[in-house]
C-alpha cells in the first residue's frame, strides 16, 4: 500500500548537506581567490564552477526546496535596482569601457586585487548559485 505524500519525507543525499558542502565551497573559493581578477584563468575557472552547478541543476541530482506559490510584495524593491545596474553594466559593455564611463566590473577591480575579498567574493557566489539550483 503506497502512502500519500504528505507523509513520506524526500531522502537526502550525503553530499548535499551544509556540512559537506560548506567545506567544498570554502575550498573552491580560496583555490579562486588565487588567480588575479578578471584573468583568464579566473574565467575559465567561473566557467567550469558555474557549468558544473548548472548541469547539477538540471539533471534534478541535487535535492529541491520548495518554491513559494507567489513572490512577496518586498521582492520589487530587490529587482529593481537589480535590473537597473544589469542594464546599466550591458550598456557599457556595449558602448564600449572607458575611463570616463567605466563598467561596473572594471570599477570593482580594485576591491578585487586582494586575495581574501576575491575568495570571499567567489565563496558568496558559490554560495549563491547552489541556493539558486536548489529551488
Amino acid at each position: 500500500m503506497e502512502q500519500p505524500s504528505e507523509i513520506t519525507a524526500e531522502d537526502v543525499q550525503p553530499w548535499a548537506r551544509p556540512v559537506v558542502l560548506l567545506p567544498v565551497f570554502a575550498l573552491v573559493s580560496l583555490v579562486g581567490g588565487l588567480f588575479p581578477s578578471f584573468s583568464n584563468l579566473a574565467n575559465i575557472y567561473v566557467v567550469a564552477i558555474g557549468g558544473t552547478l548548472f548541469w547539477l541543476g538540471l539533471t534534478h541530482r541535487v535535492p529541491r526546496r520548495p518554491t513559494p506559490r507567489r513572490l512577496g510584495k518586498g521582492v520589487v524593491w530587490w529587482l529593481l535596482p537589480l535590473l537597473s545596474l544589469s542594464l546599466l553594466e550591458l550598456a557599457m559593455f556595449v558602448a564600449g569601457s572607458t575611463y570616463e564611463y567605466p563598467t561596473l566590473s572594471l570599477l570593482a577591480d580594485p576591491w578585487l586585487e586582494g586575495y581574501l575579498a576575491r575568495s570571499a567574493a567567489y565563496f558568496g557566489w558559490v554560495t549563491a548559485f547552489w541556493g539558486l539550483i536548489r529551488r
